[in-house]
């Protein structure tokens, strides 16, 4: 129990030193997203987190405001901002999601919470236990480069992280989220 509670500590801390490390891209951001698509920034969205309950995720707007709300591979091209692909390539889009982790809806590292209407996502997930635990801003399946189109790999590559987490494997998962890194390497763990 002592160790959860410092192990909450130290991530907290990390999130409030990386928003403030980020503010000024963030800032940056929210320049140019307001001069090419205007208001709003943000991209609030319902996701499904532990125990299927219903959280608001927080992230840079990268798309058009008339962009429907739908998964993301499941969109045009001629949906995202300019600049939307940019924030995308270098994950700015993701940092606000450091609200999150404060709040306790997501971890840092975890399968990255699915759409309400992904409704054959769910029901894989839900079969493979992997609401059990918090989601993720990234994850294994983000690193070894698995997306929601294949709802089913995705619930099994989830559920192989599930049973094989670590802090070991979560530091390489982090780590591979921005650095290019054998993905064999992160395969032998789990298998």
């Amino acid at each position: 129990m002592i160790l959860k509670k410092i192990f909450r500590i130290v991530r907290n801390l990390i999130c409030a030193i990386g928003l403030i490390i980020i503010s000024p891209f963030l800032f940056f951001a929210t320049l140019m997203i307001i001069i090419e698509d205007g208001m709003p920034v943000f991209f609030i969205q319902e996701r499904i987190g532990k125990n299927n309950v219903i959280f608001k995720i927080i992230k840079i707007r990268t798309l058009k405001r008339e962009a429907p709300n739908t998964a993301t591979h499941q969109l045009d091209q001629k949906y995202q901002l300019m600049c939307g692909k940019l924030f995308r390539k270098i994950k700015l889009d993701e940092f606000p999601q450091l609200i999150n982790v404060l709040k306790g809806d997501i971890n840092l590292i975890g399968p990255r919470p699915g759409l309400i209407s992904q409704k054959e996502l769910t029901k894989f997930r839900s079969a493979n236990g992997i609401y059990e635990i918090k989601p993720g801003i990234t994850g294994l399946s983000q690193v070894l480069g698995y997306d929601m189109s294949d709802p089913l790999k995705l619930a099994e590559v989830d559920k192989l992280y599930i049973e094989n987490r670590s802090i070991y494997m979560d530091f390489l998962i982090l780590l591979g989220t921005f650095v290019k890194f054998p993905k064999n390497y992160l395969m032998k763990l789990i298998t």
